[in-house]
Formats: C-alpha cells, structure tokens, sequence
C-alpha cells in the first residue's frame, strides 16, 4: 500500500463530515426559520390554538438545536440520528397520505421533504451509526 494511502483515507473523511456538517447547517438554519416565521402564527392563534401552535414553533427550535448537535459531532449522539430521521419521514408521509386537501400540507412536503433527504444524507456522509459503539465503549 502507498505510503500516502492513509492520508488520503483521512482527508475524504474529512471532506465528507464537511459535506455532512453543511448539510445539518442548512437544516438548522431552515429550522430556525421555521421558529421565525411561526412567531405570527402563535400570535394570531385564536385559543383553541394557541398550544398546539406554540409547541410546532418550539420543535422547530428543538430539530435547529438537534441539526446543530448532530453536525458538532456526529459521532456521539447515538439513537439521535435514527430519531430525527424517522420524524422527518414520519411527517413527509403523513403529508403525502393527507393529499393537497389538508391545509399546510404542501409546505410539510417541501421542507420536511427536504430534510428527509439531507438527514440520511449526512447521517451516511459521518457515520452516524458509529455513535453506537462510542456509546457501548462508554458504557
């Protein structure tokens, strides 16, 4: 094997936890736009919406936090790729079976759609499965 083979074995990983971290910037900084643009909601939201309405604009918040987390260090939060992923197909698939008849649909669609996509993306590009046996080592 050539003396530059590991070297070049550290810099593609180094490219691809790059590509994952840009991901995970993008979806939190749609994430944090979501928090933003949900504030005139919760101040619209008559009572009987109002909480439901708040804890929407809240997880978006907590999925920024997450998105940011998982893009510090990708390796360490085991079980937490896995969670936020099956809540972005989760909600992708809700959209898709409620049709274009249920209003707000299109936009879960699109930018839960979205992050459906980037979340395995960067999960494949970091190893986020490797979290699991920092996890078990530590245990």
């Amino acid at each position: 094997m050539p003396a530059h083979a590991p070297s070049t074995h550290v810099e593609a990983a180094r490219i691809r936890d790059r590509v994952a971290r840009i991901l995970l910037v993008l979806a939190a900084v749609g994430a944090v736009a979501a928090v933003a643009g949900a504030v005139g909601t919760v101040a619209d939201a008559g009572p009987a919406t109002r909480m439901v309405e708040t804890w929407r604009m809240l997880g978006f918040g907590v999925f920024a936090g997450v998105f940011l987390l998982l893009g510090y260090r990708p390796r360490l939060y085991a079980g937490i790729w896995e969670l936020a992923i099956l809540n972005k197909l989760g909600l992708t698939l809700a959209a898709l079976s409620f049709g274009g008849g249920i209003d707000g649909t299109g936009a879960v669609l699109l930018a839960d759609g979205a992050v459906t996509l980037i979340l395995p993306a960067a999960y494949v590009l970091s190893r986020g499965w490797t979290a699991w046996s920092t996890a078990r080592a530590a245990a």
